[in-house]
């Protein structure tokens, strides 16, 4: 992947970096300190696909797809997807449509490459794009363990957007059915396994902490 440094595409990459001060909303509406930018995240996915890439798939491709999949957002924001009834504030359709636009717009400067990579991970068609969404939903998954191993928020608190799901249990439930591939479903229930390990002894740990 290669292009011209032209003023346009240097406008385009300083728009895009806005990315590395753009926190997760999922984690800031649970209350996590310090939560990771959507930068961040896709260093995790793209960390994962490097560990984890089948080899009948184009690990290369791969890695394209995890770095550019969530350029957009860099405009539009990060829209967390979330399983509470009612709690879904933009729908699928809505998302996309802002996304396009600030492809075509402000991030058009980073090129028709970047634009093709970013337009085949959002149909989801090639192996190596549902491969990719899988460990998209895997690094969700895994930062919410170690966020549960750390203690990184009150699990106690009063939180109007997290009613319906305990702890970080509602990040697991918006993975777990947009799984599609073997690998990722596999990874999946490791996490998971230790996800659960890890809030049984913190739970323990607050009932403890809470005796006499």
């Amino acid at each position: 992947m290669t292009a011209e440094p032209t003023d346009a595409a240097i406008e385009a990459l300083a728009s895009a970096y806005d990315l590395k001060d753009e926190g997760r909303t999922g984690w800031q509406l649970r209350g996590i300190e310090r939560p990771e930018s959507v930068a961040a995240h896709s260093w995790g996915v793209s960390l994962l696909v490097v560990r984890f890439c089948p080899s009948d798939l184009d690990r290369e491709r791969a890695l394209e797809l995890a770095a550019v999949h969530d350029v957009a957002e860099a405009e539009v924001g990060d829209i967390a997807t979330r399983a509470e009834t009612d709690a879904q504030t933009v729908d699928e359709a809505e998302k996309e449509c802002r996304e396009r636009a600030a492809m075509d717009g402000p991030l058009a400067g980073l090129g028709e490459d970047i634009r093709e990579v970013w337009e085949e991970y959002e149909a989801r068609e090639s192996p190596e794009a549902r491969f990719v969404k899988d460990m998209d939903l895997l690094d969700t998954c895994l930062q919410a363990l170690v966020y549960e191993r750390e203690g990184r928020y009150d699990p106690d608190a009063d939180n109007e957007h997290f009613e319906e799901y305990d702890a970080l249990d509602e990040f697991f439930a918006t993975s777990e059915p947009r799984i599609s591939t073997e690998r990722g479903r596999e990874l999946f229930e490791r996490v998971r396994e230790r996800y659960e390990a890890a809030r049984a002894e913190s739970e323990a740990g607050g009932a403890t902490d809470g005796g006499p």
